[in-house]
């Protein structure tokens, strides 16, 4: 589905990560300068000023960019890039990610995500879902998006998984977990060659397993939540990217915690994956920066 017509806020968005030192935002304003450029937004952070690495995210309106776009990158690389060693990237104004949405039974984050999506909430475009049940093919139907029914069974999980990849090679520039309940292996995962978000129950690490809001309300928590995080080999190991809790009593019950966990996840991971689309998250080891 196309997303509703916007003017655009900027014309490009330039990424950089590279070894900390002085003189990078000079010469990274000072190249957009010479060229007429006007940089509406910017953010940047360095690790540590000494031995650090340096990241910067910044959005920059150019009136003709569009027909001058690879001559543009071409000089950046010359003039800035090398000089400063940068890994960096350029995205264009209206240029979407491909997302696909891996679930299971739960229907509430992947309603979530497609009902965002078709109101244009999103940076993206939702190109399949993909499921180990049948349950929700009619939520994507709805939605426009085809749905793939990947049954998974204990003897056969590397069939399925292979199966998938089928499905996701080099279609997809995101795969989002919205309570897909199998575990990735990491074959999977460096094949899959994009980097993938999933949606954790609870705080990480808190309450791991089966049947978490029991567990919680069986040691009297005060605070339940939700974690959103970017999906490693090491189970629920990989850095997060956003969290969130609600407060919660003695008066509440197990069905009440449920309702307020779904809650919770829902909204921490569209925020998360909206982080990423728009390329707010960085990862810096084992955590994330986030602009």
């Amino acid at each position: 589905m196309a997303a509703p017509q916007e003017t655009p806020r900027y014309t490009a968005r330039l990424l950089i990560d590279c070894a900390d030192q002085p003189g990078i935002v000079a010469a990274v304003s000072g190249f957009l300068f010479e060229r007429g450029a006007n940089i509406v937004s910017s953010d940047q952070y360095s690790s540590d000023p000494i031995g650090g690495r340096f990241y910067l995210r910044t959005e920059f309106f150019l009136e003709g960019l569009a027909e001058e776009g690879e001559r543009f990158k071409r000089a950046f690389e010359m003039e800035v890039a090398q000089r400063f060693a940068m890994e960096w990237e350029i995205r264009w104004w209206g240029e979407r990610q491909r997302v696909a949405i891996l679930v299971s039974r739960y229907d509430h984050c992947l309603v979530d995500l497609l009902w965002r999506w078709r109101r244009g909430e999103l940076e993206a475009d939702v190109v399949a879902v993909l499921s180990n049940h049948p349950d929700l093919a009619e939520e994507a139907r709805v939605a426009g998006v085809p749905f793939h029914h990947v049954p998974v069974a204990a003897d056969s999980k590397r069939d399925a998984e292979r199966r998938m990849l089928d499905i996701l090679d080099g279609k997809v520039d995101l795969v989002v977990l919205a309570r897909y309940m199998q575990v990735l292996s990491g074959e999977f995962l460096e094949r899959l060659q994009a980097p993938a978000i999933n949606i954790h129950h609870s705080f990480l690490p808190a309450f791991a397993g089966a049947d978490p809001y029991r567990k919680a309300l069986e040691h009297g928590v005060k605070l339940i939540g939700a974690t959103a995080h970017y999906v490693t080999a090491e189970l629920d190991g990989g850095p997060i990217i956003e969290q969130d809790v609600a407060r919660v009593d003695h008066r509440q019950s197990v069905v009440d915690l449920e309702g307020i966990g779904r809650d919770i996840e829902r909204l921490v991971l569209w925020r998360a994956v909206s982080l990423h689309l728009e390329d707010r998250v960085i990862a810096d080891g084992g955590r994330t920066i986030v602009f």
